[in-house]
Formats: structure tokens, C-alpha cells, sequence
């Protein structure tokens, strides 16, 4: 079972080796891999933001207690929970109906049961409902990273404000 064995493999680095980057293609695949994750309602209530400016890592990095990882790493993916789960299951049917307002209204239900599961819900309870998904989708991330031989490392030692003003 090369994925098991490869997942065996995988560590959480905590400095990347800065002679070896990886290939734009490698994170392609790593990126996509995340993309299609299974989350819950099919939403993907969650951005990822691919860093690879020196320069920003180096920002970044002096705001995650200076953790070697974020500037040494080729890349830097990082996912932010959104906490506007009303506004993508519309945003869902939308993309589903592509335009054609039949197929829209034929959404009504799924979207009327969507909106059901959200509403009475507080903020504090979608943004973790929202990170918990974009977990799952790191979780893929690294095992895509792991199955291409590629080291990773999930971090969670930064201040959030901070990354937003930089992103």
C-alpha cells in the first residue's frame, strides 16, 4: 500500500532544506488536492492562499513566532475559515444553475435545506464548523504532499490578525 506507506513517510518538518524547492507542477497537484476535498454540504467554506514571496514568508514568519517553516518552505499554503455559510450556499446554487434560471428554481429545495441547517446558528459556530472543513482539506493537502514525496508541516502558531493584513 504505497499510500500507508508513504503517509508512514511523512513527518511535520520544522525547516524545510532550501535547496531542493518544490516544483511548481508538485504544488499544482498538492493545491488541487485540497480543492478536492470532501467537506461537508460540498461548500468549501474556506481560502487558500499560496505564498511564495520571500519577502511576504518573511512577514508572515516574524508573526508565527518565528517558526523557520513558513520562510523556508518553497510554499506556504495557508486557509482561512469563512464564517459566511448563507451567502456560499447561494452562492452554490448559483454556480450549479450556471445561468439558467430554470435549474435554479428546480434548487430551491436543496438550497431551502442548506440555509435550514445554518440559520440560528451563531458566528462563533459556523467559523468552526468552516475550520473544521478547511482542516480536512489541509489533511489532503498533505497527503498529496506526502504521497509526492514532498515534505509539510501543519502549523497553527500565528497571530490571525496579523496574517490578515498581510493577506
Amino acid at each position: 500500500m504505497a499510500f500507508l506507506d508513504n503517509l508512514e513517510w511523512r513527518f511535520a518538518t520544522k525547516e524545510f532544506d532550501t535547496t531542493k524547492p518544490v516544483a511548481q507542477e508538485d504544488m499544482a497537484k498538492i493545491v488541487e488536492a485540497a480543492r478536492m476535498a470532501p467537506t461537508s454540504h460540498g461548500m468549501q467554506p474556506f481560502h487558500m492562499y499560496l505564498v511564495s514571496d520571500a519577502e511576504l514568508k518573511g512577514k508572515m514568519q516574524a508573526v508565527s513566532y518565528n517558526q523557520k517553516q513558513v520562510s523556508t518552505a518553497s510554499y506556504y499554503l495557508v486557509f482561512t475559515a469563512l464564517s459566511d455559510a448563507i451567502q456560499r450556499v447561494d452562492e452554490m446554487v448559483e454556480a450549479m444553475a450556471a445561468g439558467d434560471e430554470e435549474k435554479k428554481a428546480s434548487l430551491g429545495k436543496l438550497r431551502e435545506a442548506k440555509v435550514q441547517s445554518f440559520e440560528g446558528k451563531s458566528a462563533e459556530e459556523q467559523h468552526t464548523w468552516a475550520t473544521e472543513q478547511a482542516h480536512i482539506a489541509l489533511g489532503f493537502a498533505m497527503a498529496a504532499a506526502a504521497e509526492l514525496k514532498i515534505d509539510s508541516c501543519p502549523m497553527g502558531g500565528f497571530i490571525p490578525e496579523e496574517y490578515a493584513k498581510l493577506l
